[in-house]
């Protein structure tokens, strides 16, 4: 798998695969427009909410820019450069502002605000889902794809008013932490980014 996000994207849609972050994105347009899917094609129809009452918001959270806010001393930590805009937006109303970085023959990462909660995102019931807190926000670790490279990488969601900070991490095996579990990486780097979340986010 290519170590840039740039480059992962296209690797991923050449192989018929979706960036993660469309990846769930179709899954929460899924459960918000009321119409489900399956492997035989028949569409379905599923709650445009979940059970806990959680809801689409019509924008992402405002109140951090991971772009501008992520301190540089955990970016020099990580030795993450090479920033470059990460917005998204797919069908349904679901939309991500943020950026990327990546660490030289190591793993990529994108930061960004997302309008999906964690409940939204638990909802989806992504292989591996698993729930934690960090510095007393809720978090959820998903992997979102399937095949040979689920182990490659990894998304954790930190609960935001109104949505999460969403870091999608790819950690190839071929590169220099690639016997690095995607998960540990992603949570670690959270860690060090949410302490610096305004504590009315």
């Amino acid at each position: 798998m290519p170590s840039t996000p740039r480059d992962q994207e296209e690797w991923m849609i050449s192989r018929g695969k979706m960036p993660l972050g469309v990846v769930l994105g179709v899954g929460a347009v899924v459960l918000l427009s009321g119409c489900g899917s399956s492997t035989d094609g028949d569409a379905k129809p599923v709650a445009t909410s979940t059970s806990a009452g959680s809801s689409l918001a019509a924008d992402v959270p405002r109140t951090y820019d991971p772009c501008k806010d992520v301190p540089q001393a955990v970016l020099d930590s990580e030795k993450l450069h090479g920033k470059d805009p990460a917005n998204g937006d797919a069908d349904g109303g679901v939309k991500w502002r943020g950026c990327a970085w990546v660490r030289s023959s190591s793993y990529s990462v994108s930061i960004r605000t997302t309008n999906l909660t964690v409940d939204l995102i638990r909802s989806r019931n992504f292989p591996e889902t698993t729930e934690f807190t960090i510095s007393g926000r809720r978090a959820i670790s998903t992997r979102q794809f399937d095949g040979p490279y689920i182990k490659e990488a990894c998304t954790v969601d930190v609960e935001l008013k109104g949505g999460s900070l969403e870091f999608n991490l790819n950690n190839p095996k071929s590169t220099s932490t690639g016997s690095l579990d995607s998960c540990d990486l992603a949570r670690s780097l959270a860690e060090k980014v949410v302490p610096s979340l305004p504590a009315t986010a």
